[in-house]
């Protein structure tokens, strides 16, 4: 044989190898401990039931773990092994009664733990599952429910729901034995009636238990109020003591501190007043001493003074009088010059003022002539050149007027605008009467007896 048929055959072996480590690989399987690994085919084997009959089957089976399930020759299955909790209804049961009502139970169920319920449930329920195994268990726990209510009474119902959950549990549990299945519990739930029946038998009991509580309360918040009352009394009566043992702390404590404040401003007015005594002790020590200073101080500025004055009367000596003698030689030659020019202007002024006399004088002189000489024209112009002012100060308060508001009435035939044009004419005329007043001459008059002159001077014209 060849090297390379040798490698081709030690390579076949190889994968041959391979492929079967491969293969039992994937046919070893493996459950957890909930579960049971039912594995058919292969020989059969001998199985002993609970009554002790022996048989043939074809299959084994492996709890938890794992084990190799033969290539080609055997299958396996899983079967849980879990717990379920089945929730029941069962509506519509009569009583021993003959009272309708409906119930609600829960039970939860699992399969045996031992071989032969596992066998069991492998032949009943292998391959329907879970759900299988839930809707044939909660069918059979229905079917004993309504036979046990049928046997009971509503008051024994709900007066002795455990021994009816026991009884249920009963009955049933040879219909599961035989399907290799376990009640773990069961209770009962609730039950009602639609015909009020389970309401009316509670209603006595209510009253009475509502009396008795009713009693029951009243005692209790009689005895409360009692024992409250006593211990308010108590609790007064202790707190009027410590109240009276406060006061009574409080008085010694205040007389106490009393007796040392007493003591206290006694000592410490003792010690102001030695303190002062002291003071002023020392206050006229210092002073004393202070006089003594000032003393000492006066009779040194004394002598200083006295040294001073002899310097400075002898500065003056030396410098002052020789000083104000020259400066007082000097006073008198400027008296004199003031004095001289001084007459000297007065002489100028008294000529001046001789002079300004006379002329003011001769212009009065000649003003007076002028007046003299005034006829009655002159006179009558100067009045009448002062009637616009006159006039002009009349009307002076109508131009201040910001608005005038006319009423005309229509009565006398007059309009507003005449009646201010009348008053203001009215009020001119009355200027000779005010003039009259005020410098004593009659205009009228003196316009009559210049009309009259005026008259008499046109006629001696015309003659001549």
């Amino acid at each position: 044989m060849s090297l390379t048929s040798l490698l081709i055959l030690i390579g076949a072996i190889v994968v041959v190898v391979a492929l079967i480590l491969i293969l039992f690989a994937k046919q070893y399987r493996k459950v957890g401990p909930n579960e049971v690994l039912i594995i058919s085919g292969g020989r059969k084997r001998t199985v002993t039931d609970p009554d002790g009959t022996k048989r043939k089957v074809g299959y084994r089976m492996h709890i938890g773990g794992g084990t190799l399930v033969l290539p080609f020759i055997e299958s396996a299955q899983v079967l849980p092994l879990e717990v379920y909790t089945l929730d029941l209804q069962v509506p519509d049961v009569l009583t021993a009664q003959g009272i309708s009502i409906s119930a609600q139970g829960q039970a939860q169920v699992k399969i045996g733990g031992n071989e032969a319920s596992i066998r069991m449930a492998a032949e009943q329920f292998l391959g329907r599952g879970g759900e299988g195994i839930k809707d044939v268990a909660g069918k059979i726990l229905e079917g004993h429910m309504r036979a046990a209510l049928g046997s009971v009474t509503v008051e024994q119902l709900y007066q002795q729901r455990g021994d009816f959950a026991e009884r249920v549990r009963e009955s049933a549990s040879e219909d599961f034995n035989r399907m290799g299945l376990l009640i773990l519990s069961f209770s009962l739930r609730d039950f009602t009636d639609k015909q009020g029946y389970i309401e009316a038998l509670g209603k006595p009991r209510i009253a009475q238990a509502r009396g008795e509580a009713a009693v029951a309360e009243a005692e209790a918040e009689r005895d409360s109020t009692v024992k409250a009352a006593a211990a308010r009394k108590e609790s007064d009566i202790a707190k009027f003591r410590a109240e009276t043992e406060i006061a009574e702390a409080n008085r010694d404590y205040e007389l106490k501190r009393a007796e040392y404040s007493a003591m206290v401003n006694q000592k410490k007015a003792q010690a102001d007043l030695s303190y002062e005594i002291e003071r002023q002790r020392m206050n006229q020590q210092l002073k004393k001493e202070e006089y003594s200073v000032k003393m000492v101080e006066k009779e040194n500025a004394i002598k200083i003074e006295e040294k001073e004055i002899i310097r400075k009367e002898k500065e003056l000596e030396s410098t002052v009088k020789k000083q104000a003698d020259a400066h007082k030689y000097q006073v008198i030659a400027e008296t004199d010059a003031n004095v001289y020019k001084l007459a000297e202007e007065a002489k100028g002024k008294a000529a001046g003022t001789r002079l300004h006399g006379a002329a003011e004088a001769e212009a009065m002189k000649l003003k007076a002539e002028a007046y003299s000489q005034y006829n009655q024209a002159a006179i009558y112009e100067m009045f009448i050149s002062v009637m616009p002012e006159l006039a002009r100060a009349v009307s002076e308060p109508l131009s201040k007027v910001d608005k005038i508001i006319m009423i005309d009435s229509g009565a006398n035939g007059a309009s507003g605008a005449s009646k201010i044009t009348k008053s203001v004419a009215e009020v001119l005329a009355q200027l000779p009467a005010v003039v009259e007043s005020l410098s004593g001459v009659d205009l009228k008059k003196l316009l009559e007896k210049f009309a009259t002159q005026s008259e008499k001077t046109k006629k001696t014209g015309e003659t001549k």
